[in-house]
Parts: structure tokens; C-alpha cells; sequence
């Protein structure tokens, strides 16, 4: 079966689709979380933006392999989330979801078809694509509880804060309001990591 012609084709169209919607969510995401002061966080987001986009160029390469010269327009029906309004919190939340969604249950199904159909190449890309938006669901959660419960810049153990800006380090359970040196302001220093 040549590729254009299958289920498969399809389905990288749906996840090219997919993939360039999550990186443009996210990046709305990134832009308010610096719009409210939160430059460590909006870092995060946006490496997961570029990840994302990262994918679209790999489903894209796929999509053009099956290029025989007559590709114009792939019809594809399918739902994209559109449930991110402007607030940073639920944000978060709702990423973690729309990640879940991926990584739970449309990427295996695509990874499924792609093997049965004979592409095996495509089916490990989908299953590769799998583990890593399992991983962003996580992160997007693990973000959403601790800005939930004001633990952005809080441990429960003294750990180290450091300023990005000037270098300043800090060990402590709370992250410098202030940094004492270049006075930037808490929303640079990094979040902990998990």
C-alpha cells in the first residue's frame, strides 16, 4: 500500500494539524506567563513549544515522503481542543489534559494503524511521540499544582535559587522575592525541578 493512499497518511495529517495547534497554545501560554511576570515558567513552556514544533517537522517529513507531485490539500475532519482561555493556572491544567489525550489514547491508536498498514517507521515515530507527550502531560501538571498551591518558588527542603540574570544563589525553601544583587525579580529565578 503506498502511503498516500492509507489511513496512516491520514493520520499524520490530523497530528501535523495537532501538533502546530498545541505549539501555537502553548505559545499563547508562554505570552501571558512573561505578561505576568513569570519568565522561568514561560522558559519552560516555550522549550515545550519548540519540542512541539519539533514534531510537526518530523509528522511534515513523513507527509512529504508520499509527495508524488499531486499533494495540494489533505481533507482531514477531526476536533482540536480550543478550551485555553487567559488564565495562566487553568492553562496549565488544560495542557497537561490535551497531552494526556495524545499520549493516552490518539497517538497509540495512530502508532496501531501505522503498523498494521505497514509503516513501521511511522508507527515508532507515533509510539516515540507517545513517551514524550506523556512526559509534557506531567510537566504541564506538575506546573499547574505547584502555581496552584503557591509552590512555584517554595520547598518543602532548602534548596538552591538561582538568578539567571547576574548568577546570584540563594539556598533556602523560598526563592528570593528580590534578587539582592541585579534586583530581577523573583519570576526569573528557576523553578525547581521535580
Amino acid at each position: 500500500m503506498k502511503l498516500k493512499d492509507s489511513q496512516t497518511y491520514k493520520n499524520l495529517a490530523r497530528a501535523f494539524a495537532g501538533e502546530c495547534q498545541a505549539r501555537t497554545r502553548y505559545e499563547f501560554i508562554e505570552y501571558g506567563a512573561r505578561k505576568e511576570g513569570f519568565k522561568a515558567l514561560a522558559d519552560i513552556i516555550d522549550k515545550i513549544a519548540f519540542q512541539e514544533f519539533t514534531h510537526s517537522r518530523m509528522i511534515y517529513s513523513f507527509i512529504q515522503s508520499a509527495d508524488d507531485g499531486t499533494i495540494d490539500n489533505i481533507e482531514i475532519c477531526t476536533g482540536y481542543p480550543f478550551r485555553q482561555k487567559w488564565n495562566l493556572m487553568e492553562n496549565l491544567k488544560l495542557s497537561a489534559e490535551d497531552e494526556g489525550i495524545e499520549a493516552e489514547k490518539l497517538y497509540p491508536e495512530f502508532a496501531k494503524t501505522a503498523k498494521e498498514e505497514g509503516f513501521h517507521d511511522i508507527a515508532a515515530l507515533f509510539n516515540n511521540l507517545v513517551k514524550i507527550e506523556e512526559t509534557h502531560k506531567n510537566e504541564f501538571m506538575r506546573l499547574y499544582k505547584l502555581f496552584k498551591e503557591g509552590k512555584l518558588y517554595k520547598s518543602d527542603t532548602p534548596v538552591v535559587w538561582k538568578c539567571p540574570e547576574c548568577g546570584y544563589e540563594s539556598t533556602s525553601k523560598q526563592a528570593f522575592e528580590i534578587c539582592p544583587v541585579c534586583q530581577a525579580k523573583q519570576g526569573v529565578v528557576k523553578i525547581k525541578e521535580a
